[in-house]
Order: C-alpha cells, then structure tokens, then sequence
C-alpha cells in the first residue's frame, strides 16, 4: 500500500500545530467547521493538554484562544470510550474554571468551543458531523430566549444560548462519500491523511506546504512511524478483544439460553399441561359422570318408583275398590229390593184368592 503523503492531524497536532508560523492550518480547519472567521490569538496550557510522551490514553488536547476571547478545544481521540461524551461536558466545565480568576464577575466567563474528531464509533447515528448547543425555547410560545438590547451590547451575542459551550462531534469513519464542501475536504484529510489537487478549503492549501512527510528529519520520521505502529498495535489488540468477548460471549450466552430454555420450557410445559389436563379432566369427568349417572339414576329411579307406585297403586286402589264397591253394592241392593217386591207382590196375590 502506498505511503501517505501527509502527516496524519493528530501527529501535526502533537507536533507541528502549536507553533505559531502554522497556525494558518488551524484557523483554516475551525473557520471552515464553525463557519466564521477564526483568529487564533495563543494556545494555551490547561491539565487535559499536557503531552504525554507514552500517549497512555491514545489522544491529543489542543487548547487556543481566538481573537474575540473565546476558547477553543480541540481533542483527537483514536480508541473507544463509553463515558467520552461526559469528558466532552468535563473539558468545558474545567475550560470554564480554570480561566475564571477569582473576584472576577460572572460577565468575564468567556465562551467556550468543544471540537472532537474521533476515530470510533461514538453515540448512534447517521451523519458524520454533529452541532450541539444550548436553547431555551418556550414551552407555550416556543420562541427562543433573547438577550436583552443592553446584554447585547455587553456580550456581543444575541441569543441566551450563545453564552454556553457549543460542541462539534467530528465522526472521521462514518465519512464514506465524495467531499463536495469544503469541510467535507477536511473530513476527508482527517480520514485518509490525503488532500486532493482540487481541494479548496480554508487551510488545505498550507497542510499541503507544511505536513509533508518528505519533510521531516531522520528523528521526525523515526518518531512518526513508531506513531502509526503504536496506533496499529493498539487497534490489533482492540480487535482481537472484539473477537475474543464475541466468542466467549456466543458461548456464554449459548450455555445461559440452554439453562434458561429449560427452566422456561419447564414452567410454561408445567402450566399448559395443567390448563390442558383440566380442560381434559372436565371433559372426561362429564362423560363418566353422565354414565354413572344415567345408570345410578335407573337404579335409584327403579327403587323410588317402586316404592312410590306402591304407595300410589294402593291409594288408587282403594279409590277404585270403593267406586266399584258402591257401583256393586247398589247393583246388589237394587237386585234385593227387587226380589222383595216381587215376594210382596206374590202375597198380595196369595191373599186376594183366599
């Protein structure tokens, strides 16, 4: 593979871009991002910028002051970190601080630029350029909130907002496309270390001059390739941790889904088989029950009947018995008051021939 021409912005940064003579390159980059006019005035010394020279945590701090008086700080961050955007919050904060001298009113604060270029995967997102500022905007009338005219012309902002911090995430690897703008250009060298022959923006033209690796002494480029190792080392160990936690992971989580599987599968077969055996029980208990009891009601039915048919065939009988027996005995009695009249009836003639 080819060599870059050009020394990669987070080396340049390190090295070459603190120094007055190229602060051009800088003020081309932050003019071209924060579409202003941008004047760097120093840079300045702060904790976070301290160069150290095991680059233990794989990042650079720049720190400026632009001619309104405001500040600047730029960090190139090379390796992932979960908690960066609270470092984002730390650095303004402590920017904030330790130039706020004491007794001095809280109208000195001065207004402060976070600038990251990071090489990760930083947040969630599609774009590869991020703006964060502070609003107030109204929750009924939804205007935003204003500086007084005498603010105004105390501050030389409008907006509230424009008093706070403002954050640029600059997400290098999720630029894939073709540089069409000017800041897409620096994107691009940020990326690939390669300026393009039409590239027109703000500062390209002097990193070409300036960050020519023919450039540097035998120590120069010395220290700059141990650099590019000591980056391709530490993504080499970065990726094998990646590999290795996805294996140890597909395992552990294979092991744990098994277990889990089970204990699931158990409970929920425990349950469907009790709801099922109940819908079963209730099925087959209604048949049997049916059966048994058709033939235990034949049965108790046959012993009642008969018992009550008895009680009912003697009552009726004797309803009967005495319907008949009165029926038979005017039958009988009429058949004797007949044949008494008849004897009557013989005497009379017995006693007329006499």
């Amino acid at each position: 593979m080819a060599k870059e021409r050009y020394i990669r912005f987070d080396w340049a940064a390190k090295r070459l871009l603190r120094q007055k003579s190229n602060f051009v390159v800088l003020e081309g980059f932050l003019s071209t991002l924060l579409n202003d006019n941008i004047k760097i005035v120093r840079m300045l010394e702060s904790e976070g910028n301290k160069e150290d020279i095991n680059d233990k945590f794989n990042r650079v701090d720049m720190f400026a002051e632009n001619s309104r008086g405001e500040l600047v700080i730029i960090e190139v961050q090379n390796t992932r970190e979960l908690s960066y955007f609270h470092r984002m919050l730390y650095g303004t904060s402590k920017a904030i601080t330790e130039y706020m001298y004491e007794k001095e009113p809280y109208s000195r604060i001065k207004k402060v630029y976070s600038v990251n270029i990071v090489y990760f995967d930083l947040g969630q997102g599609k774009d590869y350029v991020y703006h964060g500022r502070t609003e107030f905007r109204g929750t009924h009338h939804h205007d935003v909130l204003q500086l007084s005219v005498r603010q105004q012309e105390q501050f030389m902002y409008k907006e509230v907002g424009d008093l706070y911090p403002e954050y640029y995430i600059l997400r290098v690897d999720e630029f894939d496309q073709k540089a069409v703008t000017p800041l897409d250009e620096w994107i691009l060298f940020l990326k690939t270390s390669e300026i393009p022959e039409t590239a027109k923006a703000p500062g390209l033209q002097e990193a070409r001059e300036r960050l020519r690796r023919d450039a540097m002494n035998r120590e120069e480029r010395s220290a700059y390739e141990a650099h590019l190792e000591a980056l391709r080392y530490q993504q080499s160990v970065i990726e094998t941790g990646l590999i290795e936690g996805r294996a140890e992971g597909l395992v552990e989580g294979r092991a744990e889904g098994l277990a889990e599987g089970r204990a699931e599968g158990l409970v929920e077969g425990r349950v469907k088989g009790l709801a099922e055996g109940l819908v079963e029980g209730r099925a087959e208990g209604r048949v049997e029950g049916r059966v048994e009891g058709l033939i235990e009601g034949r049965a108790e039915g046959r012993v009642k009947g008969l018992a009550e048919g008895r009680v009912e065939g003697l009552a009726e009988g004797r309803v009967e018995g005495l319907a008949e027996g009165r029926v038979e005995g005017l039958a009988e009695g009429e058949k004797e008051r007949l044949k008494l009249l008849q004897e009557i009836e013989n005497l009379k003639r017995l006693l007329i021939k006499d």
